[in-house]
C-alpha cells in the first residue's frame, strides 16, 4: 500500500501536467487580428509595428503575441548586434497592457479582424503558443527579411500555404528597399545619413508586394489586398487609439547638413591659407584622413566580417577609404609629403567620381548629405595631389 501511493501521486502529477501542456480550444466567438501601431520621433520607433492579437471573449482571453521584443540585459547584445546576430523574442502579454504603452504616448493603434473560421484560428493560435515554448521564441532579426512586420507575411504563408495571395494591384509604382526606409525618417537627419551610409547596395532592389511588408504601414496596406481562398483575408477594421501621426522636431543645427556644411567651409579656408602661404596644415588633412578611413574600414568590417545582409555590396567605401588610416601616418610625421601621396590623391579622387557615377545610374545610391563631405574630401585631395608642385614654385 505505501509503494502504491507515490505511484499514483506521480500518475496524478503527470497527468495533470499533461492537462496544462494541451492548448485551450478557443470557443467559435474567437478571432484573431493583426494591430499596426503608429510609428514614434525616436529612430527605434520611427517605421511603427506590428503583432497579433487572440481575443476570446467565452474563455475570457485577450491577449497579444509580439515579435519585436528584444532584451538588452542578454550577453553580448551589442556585440551580437554589430555582428548581425541580434536575436529578438516572441513575447506575450495582455491586450490592455499592450495598449497602455501606445496610449501613453499617444500613438495610434489599428486593428485588422481577419476572416478565419474558428478551426483556422484554433489552428493559428496552437502555432502562436507553440512558438511562445521558450525553446522555439527566439529569432534571428534582420530589419527588411525578418522583422516583426515581415514576419506577419510569413506567418500567414506558413500556416495557409497557397491559400494565401498577396494581390499588388494597389502598387502604383515600383520602389526599392532603400525609398521605402527614407519615407518614414527625414532625410537630414542622423538617422537617415547613418543608415543610407551602413546599407548597401542590395536595400537599392526594388521590393515586391510581400517584402514590402516589412514596413508596418505597408504591411497594414497589404493586408487589405491579400486574399485567402479567393476572398478578401481583412474581415473588418477599425481604430482602437485614434491620434494623430507625430511628426519629427528637431533644430537646424544639430543636422548633418549643418555640421558638414561648417566643415566644408573650414576646410576650404585652410585650404585656400595653405595654397597662399604654400605650406599644409597636417591636423586638417590627419582628422579627414583617420575619420573618413575609420568610416571606410567598418563599413568593410560589416560588409565582410557580419552576417547581416542589408549591409553587403556597400560601395560607399569608394569614397571613404580605408586606406586613408594608413596614409594619416605620412601626413602626420612626413616633413616632406611622398611622391605616392600624390598619386594616391589622384586615385582617391577619381574613386570619388565612380562614387558619384554609380550613384547617378543607381548601382548605390547616396544620401543627398554625403555630397558635402565628398566635396570636402575632394578639396583636399586636390591640394595635396598639387602640393609637391605649389611648394616647388
Amino acid at each position: 500500500m505505501k509503494r502504491i501511493i507515490p505511484i499514483l501521486l506521480f500518475g496524478l502529477v503527470l497527468s495533470f501536467k499533461t492537462i496544462l501542456a494541451q492548448p485551450v480550444q478557443l470557443s467559435d466567438k474567437a478571432a484573431i487580428s493583426v494591430l499596426t501601431c503608429a510609428a514614434g520621433t525616436q529612430l527605434y520607433y520611427a517605421f511603427g509595428h506590428t503583432a497579433f492579437r487572440v481575443k476570446d471573449p467565452v474563455q475570457r482571453i485577450d491577449v497579444v503575441y509580439n515579435y519585436g521584443t528584444f532584451d538588452f540585459n542578454k550577453p553580448n547584445f551589442y556585440l551580437n548586434f554589430v555582428k548581425g546576430k541580434l536575436v529578438y523574442s516572441l513575447s506575450r502579454r495582455s491586450f490592455d497592457a499592450f495598449l497602455y504603452e501606445y496610449d501613453l504616448e499617444k500613438r495610434w493603434v489599428k486593428e485588422q479582424i481577419l476572416n478565419l473560421n474558428p478551426q483556422e484560428v484554433n489552428q493559428l493560435f496552437r502555432f502562436f503558443e507553440d512558438n511562445y515554448k521558450p525553446e522555439n521564441r527566439d529569432y534571428l532579426y534582420d530589419p527588411l527579411f525578418n522583422n516583426c512586420s515581415s514576419i506577419t507575411g510569413d506567418i500567414l504563408k506558413k500556416q495557409f500555404g497557397s491559400r494565401i495571395v498577396f494581390g499588388n494591384a494597389h502598387i502604383e509604382q515600383k520602389e526599392t528597399f532603400r525609398q521605402l526606409v527614407r519615407e518614414f525618417i527625414p532625410i537630414n537627419s542622423w538617422g537617415a545619413f547613418g543608415i543610407d551610409l551602413a546599407f548597401g547596395g542590395i536595400t537599392d532592389q526594388y521590393a515586391n508586394a510581400r517584402e514590402q511588408m516589412f514596413l508596418p504601414y505597408y504591411a497594414m496596406e497589404q493586408l487589405k489586398h491579400t486574399t485567402k481562398d479567393g476572398k478578401p483575408l481583412v474581415l473588418r477594421e477599425r481604430t482602437i487609439l485614434n491620434y494623430p501621426e507625430q511628426d519629427w522636431h528637431g533644430t537646424f543645427i544639430t543636422t548633418p547638413f549643418f555640421w558638414f556644411s561648417i566643415l566644408l567651409i573650414l576646410v576650404s579656408c585652410i585650404t585656400y591659407l595653405d595654397f597662399k602661404h604654400k605650406t599644409r596644415s597636417k591636423l586638417t588633412d590627419a582628422f579627414l584622413f583617420f575619420l573618413s578611413g575609420l568610416c571606410g574600414l567598418f563599413l568593410i568590417l560589416l560588409w565582410l566580417a557580419t552576417d547581416h545582409e542589408v549591409t553587403k555590396y556597400n560601395l560607399n567605401f569608394l569614397w571613404l577609404l580605408p586606406f586613408n588610416l594608413y596614409v594619416v601616418f605620412y601626413l602626420l610625421k612626413a616633413k616632406k609629403l611622398p611622391k605616392w601621396i600624390s598619386i594616391y590623391c589622384y586615385v582617391a579622387l577619381t574613386l570619388l567620381g565612380l562614387a558619384l557615377i554609380l550613384w547617378l545610374f543607381g548601382i548605390q545610391v547616396l544620401s543627398p548629405i554625403s555630397t558635402l563631405p565628398i566635396l570636402t574630401l575632394a578639396i583636399r585631395y586636390t591640394y595635396l595631389s598639387q602640393f609637391r608642385k605649389i611648394t616647388a614654385a
